[in-house]
């Protein structure tokens, strides 16, 4: 398909005019030249159907009953003044027309008129819209901090991630971040803070895994002068002085024994009693953990209090791995090379043949990580410390049938996200059976949860 086919496939015309016979006929016309034609019958059903950002052009009779085409076009260019609005005039009608195209209508066309004479127009207001549209998604994502750069993508999953963040972030529940090593935890910690009401308060980070079992708890409780050898003064621990903002627990599932029963009563009554002290003192807690182990697995949890993670379980954000969202990886490394570039002084490289196989064949375990680190080599020119095999186009990267499964766990995920994890639309695109299809995904490691959308 060529870009400009591409662009009108993607790009939608809502077709509005009182007379039903005209208002199908086009449509029909329409879609036959390929567009994504709807008929509405008058402008007040344009309204309740077109807002901004509208992936689509408007074409408008001008006479009609209630709202005319002149008032439609009006209140459009109000909601958005780049939506090209198109005007269908009689000949009594054509000042009328031009008036409008000087208020920034992008275009009328006189009764009667050739099919081919809207065709025409409505590809240039396509290409037109399609640029519009793409620049605004390039200038939100040049506006995003550097931090939530490991959540651009296009992939339902990351879609869906992002979404549930931006409602999750005014709800006061304790969030449990589920993602494996580099698929950005503390990113989704730190929106759920700067997106919520307690953005103006701190957001305390403590690696659980970092600490010995002896400091732990004094830096989560703090303590009172006196409460051990070494305790000469006071010290807020990180939990109290999270109150009223976030309290991020990385590495969760590293938490000692100990300290997990003392939090899971933190978490229960909002309130703690520092080391050395029988006070008690109210806490505003929220409470985000993030953990690289499903603590709902009894083998992953291992020693982890089953209570705890169920008093923690009451919202379950899981962040997909990069073999999982293959489709953001050139999105996300051009992001990352450019910024690369710019640190180092360099000029953007040119990518060669081992880079982009690179791309496309590495599962990237460390996930968004990796690929900000490789992204760095790139652009300081160090890919030439690429594998052998990956830097030779004669040298294959992987056994025949290693390859071979790794396309067919891919098809099997492009199925997945077209269809939203659908499994009856997935078998049809796919042609096999279902009992291969599990046991496809359950050899691949594919969950197919996580390509489900609910609307």
């Amino acid at each position: 398909m060529s870009d400009s086919a591409g662009s009108i496939a993607a790009i939608e015309v809502s077709f509005v005019d009182d007379d039903p016979d005209l208002r199908d006929a086009n449509v029909q016309a329409l879609g036959l030249a390929g567009f994504r034609a709807v008929a509405l019958p008058s402008g007040e059903a344009a309204l309740e159907r077109i807002g901004p950002d509208y992936a689509g052009i408007v074409v408008t009779d001008i006479r009609m009953p209630g709202m005319d085409g002149i008032e439609l076009f009006r209140r459009l260019r109000a909601l958005d003044p780049d939506i090209p609005v198109i005007m269908i005039s009689g000949h009594a009608d054509i000042a009328t027309a031009v008036g409008a195209m000087s208020e920034g209508a992008y275009d009328f066309i006189a009764k009667p008129y050739a099919g081919e004479r809207l065709v025409e127009t409505l590809r240039r207001a396509a290409e037109k819209r399609a640029l519009v549209l793409e620049n605004r998604r390039l200038r939100a994502l040049a506006e995003q901090g550097e931090e939530e750069t490991a959540l651009i993508g296009e992939t339902a999953a990351i879609t869906r991630l992002r979404q549930t963040i931006r409602e999750l972030a005014d709800v006061d529940v304790d969030v449990l971040v589920l993602g494996e090593t580099g698929t950005g935890k503390e990113v989704v910690a730190g929106l759920l803070h700067r997106l919520g009401r307690r953005r103006d308060k701190p957001f305390v980070a403590l690696n659980c895994g970092a600490l010995p079992d002896s400091v732990i708890e004094s830096e989560l409780f703090g303590y009172e002068p006196g409460a051990f050898t070494g305790a000469q003064k006071k010290r807020i621990g990180r939990i109290e002085h999270s109150s009223g903002g976030t309290l991020f627990l990385d590495e969760l599932e590293s938490m000692p024994l100990s300290a997990q029963v003392k939090l899971l009563r933190v978490l229960e009554m909002r309130e703690i009693a520092p080391l050395g002290s029988n006070d008690l003192r109210r806490v505003d807690l929220r409470v985000v953990a993030a953990t690289k182990a499903d603590l709902g697995d009894p083998a992953q949890r291992r020693d982890f209090r089953e209570d705890l993670y169920y008093r923690l379980n009451v919202v379950t954000l899981r962040i997909p791995p990069l073999r999982e969202r293959r489709r953001d990886i050139p999105l996300l490394f051009t992001r990352f090379l450019a910024r690369a570039a710019e640190k180092y002084r360099r000029p953007v490289p040119a990518l060669d043949r081992a880079v982009e196989r690179h791309l496309v064949e590495n599962d990237w375990p460390g996930n968004v990580r990796e690929l900000v680190h490789f992204a760095e080599r790139v652009a300081l020119g160090l890919s030439s410390d690429l594998p052998a095999q990956s830097a030779r186009p004669d040298v294959p990267v992987a056994s025949l049938p290693d390859r071979l499964n790794a396309i067919e766990a891919n098809l099997i995920r492009e199925a997945l996200e077209a269809n939203r994890g659908d499994v009856r639309a997935t078998l049809e695109m796919l042609g096999i059976p279902r009992k291969t299809f599990y046991d496809k995904l359950t050899r691949h490691g594919i969950d197919r949860a996580a390509y489900a959308i609910t609307e």
